[in-house]
C-alpha cells in the first residue's frame, strides 16, 4: 500500500548505548553545560601510523552532577543549542573528588 509507514527495527550494540562516548570533563563553569574532552586514536590514512587526536563536546547536564575532572559518559541526542548536541548519561569515575582530596592533603603537609 501507498503511504503506509514501516517501522524500523532497533539496533541492540554490545556495551551499551549506541554511539556514546567516554571523556573528560575540562570546564564546568556554564550552569547544565559541560566541555567533555574526548581522546581517540586514528590510523594516518598514507602510513598507518596511529596518531592520537582528541575532540571538545559541549554537552547538557541537567541535574550539574559532574564537576571538572570527572570521567563521564555521554551519548548525541537533539540539538539543544547551538553548539550542544550531547547529553550527559553518567558520570562514571568522579575525580573531582580525589584531585580536591589530594589538594587537601598537600596543603595539610605544608
Amino acid at each position: 500500500m501507498a503511504g503506509t509507514i514501516k517501522k524500523k527495527k532497533a539496533v541492540k550494540v554490545a556495551g551499551g548505548l549506541s554511539g556514546t562516548r567516554t571523556g573528560v570533563v575540562e570546564s564546568d563553569s556554564r550552569p547544565q553545560t559541560r566541555r567533555v574532552v574526548v581522546n581517540f586514536l586514528t590510523q594516518h590514512p598514507k602510513y598507518g601510523k596511529f596518531i592520537r587526536q582528541r575532540t571538545i563536546l559541549q554537552v547538557h547536564d541537567a541535574a550539574n552532577q559532574s564537576r571538572a575532572g570527572d570521567l563521564v559518559e555521554v551519548a548525541p541526542c537533539r540539538p539543544l543549542s547551538r553548539s550542544k548536541r550531547w547529553t550527559l548519561v553518567k558520570v562514571v569515575e568522579s575525580r573531582a573528588a580525589q584531585a580536591a582530596a589530594v589538594k587537601s592533603a598537600k596543603e595539610i603537609q605544608q
